[in-house]
C-alpha cells in the first residue's frame, strides 16, 4: 500500500473519501476543488520563485534527487519528489504491537514544497531539514500542519533521522509559520 498526501489528505477530511480515491474511482466533478487544486498549484509556483529569488543560486536547487540528500549543499531545494519503501517490514512485525496505519505503511511518498537545509553545528553533526508547506489561504488550518507533518515524516523515512520542524509560507503576504511536527 502507498500512502500519498493525496490520500492522506482525502482520509482528513472523510474517510470514506480516502477510500474512493484509493480504490481508483474517478471523481464526481466538483468545481469548487477544481477551483481548490488550481490556486495551490498556481501559489506553489509563485511562493516557490519567490523562495529561490531570495537566496543566492548556489544555494538553491530545483526538483534534485532524493538520493543526493544527505550530501546536499543547497540551503533551499523546491519541488522535491520522495518515496520511501520499507519493503515486508511492515508484515513482519509481531500483532501486540499497535502500529498506526501510517507507520506500518508499505510505502509513503510526498512531493515536498520545499526544503530548508541547515548546515550542521559542528564536525560529526548532521545537518538539519526543514519540510516547508506552500498554502494559499490566509489561515493555516489543523489539516496543513498535519499535511505538512506528513511530509516532515516522508522527509525523516527517506533521512534515516528526525525531522523536528516544518515551516509554512501561507497568504497573501507570504506569512511564515514554524512548527514542530
Amino acid at each position: 500500500m502507498t500512502i500519498t498526501p493525496r490520500l492522506f489528505e482525502a482520509f482528513l477530511k472523510c474517510p470514506t473519501k480516502c477510500w474512493l480515491r484509493f480504490t481508483g474511482e474517478p471523481p464526481a466533478g466538483n468545481a469548487y476543488a477544481e477551483w481548490v487544486q488550481t490556486e495551490t498549484e498556481s501559489y506553489r509556483a509563485d511562493a516557490a520563485r519567490r523562495l529561490i529569488a531570495n537566496a543566492p543560486e548556489a544555494e538553491c536547487a530545483i526538483a534534485p534527487a532524493s538520493t543526493d540528500l544527505k550530501t546536499a549543499q543547497w540551503r533551499f531545494a523546491v519541488d522535491i519528489e520522495l518515496r520511501s519503501s520499507r519493503g515486508n517490514e511492515a508484515q513482519t512485525s509481531s500483532p501486540e504491537i499497535n502500529q498506526s496505519l501510517l507507520t506500518s505503511a508499505a510505502t509513503v511518498e510526498s512531493r515536498l514544497h520545499a526544503v530548508e537545509r541547515i548546515p550542521s553545528e559542528g564536525r560529526g553533526k548532521a545537518a538539519q531539514f526543514i519540510a516547508i508547506r506552500f498554502i494559499y489561504r490566509n489561515k493555516v488550518t489543523s489539516d496543513d500542519k498535519l499535511l505538512m507533518a506528513f511530509d516532515a515524516f516522508v522527509l525523516s523515512e527517506l533521512l534515516g533521522r528526525d525531522v523536528r520542524l516544518g515551516k509554512s509560507i501561507h497568504g497573501d503576504d507570504h506569512a511564515t509559520l514554524k512548527v514542530k511536527t
